[in-house]
This record gives structure tokens, sequence and C-alpha cells, in this order.
């Protein structure tokens, strides 16, 4: 993964493994339909995000300093980075 094509947009702050959703909080911005990507110490994956929620309500795109909820395909982490491919 080299450095041009990704962009940080936040980072990995809770995991509720039961329904497989990550709560970030975006240092960026972050719409429905951008591909990321998630590396940490063990984790390492990428996806489209299909829906985010802020508050228990879908929202299609959210702004730095929001936290969001995102259903993910892996296992995640607190404190993994979330990276947006450009």
């Amino acid at each position: 993964m080299s450095e041009e094509e990704v962009v940080e947009v936040g980072r990995v702050t809770h995991f509720f493994p039961k329904i497989s959703v990550a709560v970030i909080e975006l240092t960026k911005p972050l719409s429905v339909g951008d591909t990321i990507v998630i590396k940490g110490p063990t984790t390492d994956f990428e996806q489209v995000v299909e829906s985010m929620q802020i508050e228990h309500k879908n929202v299609q795109q959210a702004k730095a300093g929001q936290s969001i909820g995102l259903k993910v395909a892996e296992r995640v982490r607190e404190k993994d980075m979330v990276y947006k491919k450009l």
C-alpha cells in the first residue's frame, strides 16, 4: 500500500462483535460508496462503505470530528487506523 493512493480518515474507537459494527472517529470526511482500508497490528482488509450511521440514523456522508457506526466485513480492534482509497 503506497502512501499516494490512500489518505487517513480516522481510527476505530470501539467494535461490537455481535453485529460487526465499528465506531470510527473521523479526522476527514467519509461518504457512502468510498472504498476504505482498515489496518492495525492484526487487521488488514478493504471494503466499500455501504452504509453508516450517526446516532442510529443512516447518513450518506460524515464530516471530520464526527463518530460514525460502520458495518465492517471483518473483526476490527480499537486503535486500528482507517484509510480512504483515492
